[in-house]
């Protein structure tokens, strides 16, 4: 009954889509700091470039099987949003105890930590899809007006993080995160109970044969390689970064770059995207990505160069997302919404994550960090050949 009492109190007067804006902006907030500012932590706290890859692949590893387990869960009990708070409560329990734990520790928190916050997104769209479609079709203005708050979550703490971190050292890291992650149940209290009907289709045959489809087959493969892709700018930029003499309020900033531009991409992008068809987009992306990777190889010493590349992620990173937001939803039935949700986390950010932090770290270490941008460029190639390939299916290509 207080829980109760509680939601109702939080909830007055506000609408479901500035609820989930809410839930987007505290998210987004907290992976603001955690990610680029996760290796620096874990170089303060005397780890080895390997041992930082281990460290971040821990959270795409657990993108392998976590999202696809919770959107199972969701799609057969219909409980997305308790769920979803289920899994918030877990993650900031596991915050309080990483200050002076050992490595081994660290490694296990993190590890129980990102099985539940891996999964919070790919819910979290699921369920915001019924909120911003309008007779099947997904509203890319609804939809990019509740993600844009997310950047601007992400945009405030790299910013603000950079210039703490740079100022008082990276002791507060774990501190940041109990804050951030307390901020995300907030946002998850936020967001209106509604349960969805359950569906009791053999699903695991339905959503296999979905996948195999020609069209989604090369749609997964195109995405794939261009996530691939961008694993080197998640997990190595900060370093690289440091590397090339940058300060850590600089770094900050030009992560707050990319995401300025990202917000704008988000704010603008229903008067422009239905310019191209989500085939012409992914072409476009992959190209651009491309691009930015060879400008971070071979250009980050020179800084008007890695402001261009980082401006380049409205393109690489907020387009691409919202035409695969648009794609799951047009291809993907509402019963199997999470899964194919999941999927999208599991092969885009799971095994992706793993490739890169593993691969990554093996790069650097024999090759050194810049080799990690060069071979990604090659990635970024590999999508848009998959691109090309790319063809919508009948019922869908007029």
């Amino acid at each position: 009954m207080v829980f109760k009492a509680l939601r109702v109190k939080l909830t007055l007067g506000i609408s479901p889509l500035v609820a989930f804006a809410c839930l987007s902006a505290s998210y987004f907030a907290h992976i603001g700091f955690f990610n680029p500012y996760l290796s620096l932590w874990l170089k303060s706290q005397g780890a080895s470039l390997y041992v930082i890859g281990l460290m971040a692949s821990i959270q795409s590893f657990t993108r392998i099987f976590a999202p696809y387990g919770w959107g199972w869960l969701s799609d057969h009990t219909g409980e997305r949003v308790w769920l979803l708070r289920f899994c918030a409560s877990v993650a900031v329990l596991c915050s309080v105890f990483m200050k002076g734990a050992s490595m081994t520790l660290l490694a296990g928190l993190l590890l129980i930590m990102f099985i539940h916050t891996s999964a919070m997104m790919p819910m979290t769209e699921a369920a915001l899809s019924h909120w911003v479609s309008h007779e099947g079709r997904f509203d890319a203005k609804r939809y990019g007006r509740v993600r844009l708050c997310g950047s601007f979550g992400f945009l405030l703490t790299v910013c603000l993080a950079g210039f703490w971190f740079e100022r008082y050292g990276l002791e507060d890291f774990a501190g940041w995160t109990s804050l951030t992650l307390l901020l995300v149940n907030l946002g998850a209290w936020l967001i209106p109970n509604t349960k969805e009907s359950v569906h009791s289709h053999t699903s695991q045959e339905s959503i296999l044969r979905i996948v195999l489809k020609p069209h989604n087959r090369w749609f997964f493969l195109t995405m794939f390689f261009h996530v691939l892709s961008h694993m080197c700018i998640y997990f190595y930029l900060s370093l690289y970064l440091d590397q090339l003499a940058y300060n850590k309020t600089t770094i900050g900033l030009f992560w707050g770059l990319g995401v300025v531009v990202e917000i704008a991409a988000f704010y603008t992008q229903s008067s422009w995207i239905h310019g191209l068809s989500p085939m012409g987009w992914l072409k476009l992306c992959t190209l651009g990505m491309a691009v930015r990777m060879a400008l971070t190889a071979w250009g980050a010493g020179v800084w008007p160069l890695l402001v261009l590349a980082q401006m380049m992620h409205g393109l690489t990173f907020a387009v691409h997302h919202t035409v695969c937001m648009t794609w799951l939803n047009e291809h993907f039935p509402a019963q199997l919404r999470a899964r194919g949700q999941a999927l999208y986390s599991i092969v885009g950010y799971g095994l992706t994550g793993v490739l890169g932090g593993l691969g990554g770290a093996m790069l650097s270490q024999h090759f050194g960090l810049k080799s990690t941008f060069m071979v990604s460029m090659g990635l970024a190639l590999l999508a848009y050949l998959c691109a090309r390939r790319l063809k919508a299916p009948p019922a869908l290509a007029s």
